[in-house]
């Protein structure tokens, strides 16, 4: 079943000729989704370009600040694009919607691509832009005892590796993963089938080989899923799609998080497909998930 707005968008864009390349490579894949979504931007009162050290090299970021006369608490968000593609720019218009939305700053990292720079590059990153937000939050104008996570496909692959790796740290307040990728085993059944949209099994497969190929995948820092939950992991909001290869694995994480006694709001979205977040303002499934999501991270920070 595919949401009816959806769908219609989703026969434009055949109409219109647009195919993944075959055989699937990084720079023809960056060439064509690289673009930012065709959609008005997000207005909001900060937003600047920042340069997170690491060690001497240099971690491009961007903040968004809704109030920058307020210290609010923040969010620390990794971008979508299979480790491979997808860069602030891309995912601007999510960034800013998370922080107009849900009355915090938001910190976007352009964490390292494979696979130039493959696992544990990106989780590296994701790590040391933790500390660096910590470091200078009084320039950030941010909380620093109020941080959540938060990261689509990819993206919530590094907040949730994140999540588990700082457990019991007691400034997290919370994880929001949409349509994370979570198991490098691939093995749901929701991999069994074709879905339409913006990812197949292939193309997840492909991903994986391009970051962590091989025994890199059972690192826990890499599949989330394959390591135990440890007491203290912060709460969690996971957002799944039904068309998406990574419906399963997202509906398993959220049982696994339930089981270990983690507070976890699971919430499907059977019409859609993988990337919908992304498309607010023009999917009305969309405006519901980023709304829903905007919610839990208020709430969250209000009980911290």
């Amino acid at each position: 079943m595919i949401d009816p707005h959806i769908q219609a968008m989703l026969e434009a864009m055949a109409e219109s000729g647009f195919q993944l390349p075959d055989p699937l490579e990084p720079a023809s894949l960056r060439l064509m989704l690289d673009a930012p979504i065709p959609a008005p931007p997000v207005e909001i009162a900060e937003r600047r370009d920042i340069s997170i050290d690491a060690d001497g090299a240099v971690i491009a970021g961007r903040l968004y600040h809704p109030a920058p006369e307020e210290i609010l608490p923040v969010v620390l968000f990794f971008h979508g694009g299979g480790w491979v593609h997808g860069s602030l720019d891309t995912h601007d218009r999510l960034a800013a919607i998370l922080a107009e939305q849900g009355g915090c700053a938001v910190v976007s990292i352009d964490y390292r691509l494979a696979p130039e720079n493959p696992f544990p590059a990106a989780w590296d990153d994701a790590r040391t832009s933790l500390r660096w937000i910590k470091d200078h939050h009084s320039e950030l104008g941010i909380d620093a005892s109020r941080i959540a996570f938060a990261g689509d496909s990819a993206g919530g692959n590094l907040a949730a590796a994140l999540a588990q790796a700082v457990a019991g740290d007691p400034t997290i307040a919370h994880q929001l993963l949409f349509y994370p990728v979570l198991d490098g085993s691939c093995s749901g059944p929701s991999f069994d089938d074709d879905h339409l949209g913006f990812l197949s099994s292939t193309q997840m497969r492909w991903y994986w080989d391009q970051y962590a190929p091989g025994d890199l995948r059972s690192d826990a820092r890499a599949s989330p899923a394959a390591a135990p939950i440890a007491p203290g992991t912060p709460p969690a909001t996971i957002i799944v799609a039904g068309n998406d290869p990574l419906h399963d694995e997202g509906v398993a994480y959220a049982a696994k998080l339930e089981a270990a006694g983690i507070p976890v709001n699971l919430q499907a979205y059977e019409g859609a497909i993988h990337g919908f977040a992304s498309l607010f303002g023009m999917i009305p499934l969309a405006d519901e998930a980023v709304a829903n999501g905007t919610a839990a991270l208020k709430a969250a920070f209000a009980q911290q």
